[in-house]
């Protein structure tokens, strides 16, 4: 049925167009919160303005096990440059991991703090550590006061190279990822690479995954260095590894800033390349898959349905799991199929694809690979030929051991 506006009055609707321009760097560094590093009192005191600011610095507790000094080393440092940073209390320690995301009284716990500490939209909230707590504290920020400014510093490879560094903040809900959200880009993001060597081993390997996706959708020669670097990689080294922090954050960052597309409007979403699966996967295994870990089973299950497809070939297909396999990932679960002949279960596994496109909003788009480097996005698939793709997935890891 066509559908014709009649206008109630004599009067013409009023045009409203709305340019906004957000700027801010990604730095990278070592020691940041040592003395004579003073990228952070820089980055704070770039906004012109002469008084202290005021600071609330919240700190992942995952990271104390660790890094033992870090409050102390926080306070000091405040202290050293105190006419620039004014610490509103001793930084404040908060779970990190998925829990975080899980639980909304993290969000009420800022709130709270934020409106206990008279912060306005000139302070700061100074979020330091791993992807989860700085999508956690970034919904915070954003909606007190309608946006406060957010610095992130990302202690993790995944937020280092990927979630940290974005415009996206959230946390989970309704047994849905990032259900509650909202498109902020910080004010600036400060990587400092000397937090990547306190991690586990599981937690070092996780952040690389979201470096493969991008390379497989955007960069062959970016891949080509995964693949030829894997066995450094999984053997920790720190150079290898800062190359892959410093590649992949740049062509995400070119990504969100030359898509034309930065909030998701539409109904493509490309870096979410093995996504889909991966969230799905999360919920099912109640989030003990590190969200890396997932992605790398989603990464191979995409893969290996483009193969069967015949979008890639047995050549590309078998470097993509073997580069994953070598980085030390595990590619198949049983997960995958324990609810396969129940499509009404609420961990079937096909459910994800509903769910991600509900969460873009449009008809469904799922990233697929026509070659190393290089995307196709479709927007139908076929379920049988993905079961089929999870049988060899099963097949691949019963023959790599």
């Amino acid at each position: 049925m066509l559908i014709t506006h009649k206008p109630s009055t004599s009067l013409q609707p009023i045009q409203q167009s709305v340019c906004v321009n957000f700027n801010y760097d990604v730095y990278f560094t070592n020691g940041l919160f040592q003395l004579d590093n003073s990228l952070l009192a820089q980055v704070i005191a770039a906004d012109g303005e002469i008084t202290a600011k005021k600071v609330l610095a919240i700190v992942d507790g995952g990271l104390l096990k660790h890094q033992h000094g870090l409050l102390k080393q926080i306070s000091v440092y405040a202290d050293f440059y105190s006419d620039v940073i004014n610490l509103s209390e001793p930084p404040i320690i908060i779970p990190g991991g998925e829990i975080v995301k899980n639980e909304p009284r993290f969000v009420e716990q800022i709130h709270q703090m934020i409106d206990a500490a008279g912060l306005c939209r000139h302070s700061y909230v100074l979020a330091i550590g791993g992807g989860a707590l700085l999508d956690m504290v970034g919904y915070a920020a954003a909606t007190a006061h309608r946006g406060i400014r957010l610095i992130r510093v990302p202690t993790t490879v995944l937020a280092q190279n990927d979630s940290g560094i974005g415009v996206k903040n959230g946390i989970n809900a309704y047994g849905k990822k990032n259900f509650l959200g909202t498109f902020m880009p910080p004010y600036a993001v400060l990587n400092d690479f000397d937090f990547l060597t306190s991690l586990s081993d599981r937690d070092w390997r996780s952040g690389i995954a979201e470096a493969v996706k991008v390379a497989l959708i955007k960069d062959a020669d970016f891949f080509e260095f995964i693949m030829k670097s894997a066995e450094k990689l999984a053997a920790r080294d720190m150079k290898a590894m800062e190359q892959l922090i410093y590649r992949c954050a740049q062509l995400h960052l070119a990504h969100i800033a030359n898509s034309g597309d930065p909030f998701e409007k539409g109904s493509s979403r490309p870096l979410d390349f093995g996504h889909w699966a991966a969230h799905k996967l999360e919920d099912i295994t109640y989030y003990k898959l590190r969200h890396g870990e997932a992605v790398a089973i989603g990464i191979a299950l995409d893969s290996t349905y483009s193969y069967l497809t015949g979008l890639l070939s047995q050549s590309e297909w078998q470097k993509i799991l073997g580069t994953l396999e070598t980085l030390g990932f595990t590619l198949y679960l049983s997960a995958l199929r324990e609810q396969l002949h129940q499509p009404e279960h609420p961990h079937y596994l096909f459910r994800g694809l509903s769910e991600f496109r509900e969460h873009l909003g449009g008809k469904l788009t799922i990233t697929l690979l026509q070659g190393l480097g290089q995307k196709i996005e479709v927007n139908q698939v076929d379920i049988s030929v993905y079961k089929q793709a999870i049988l060899m997935l099963q097949d691949w890891e019963l023959s790599h051991p």
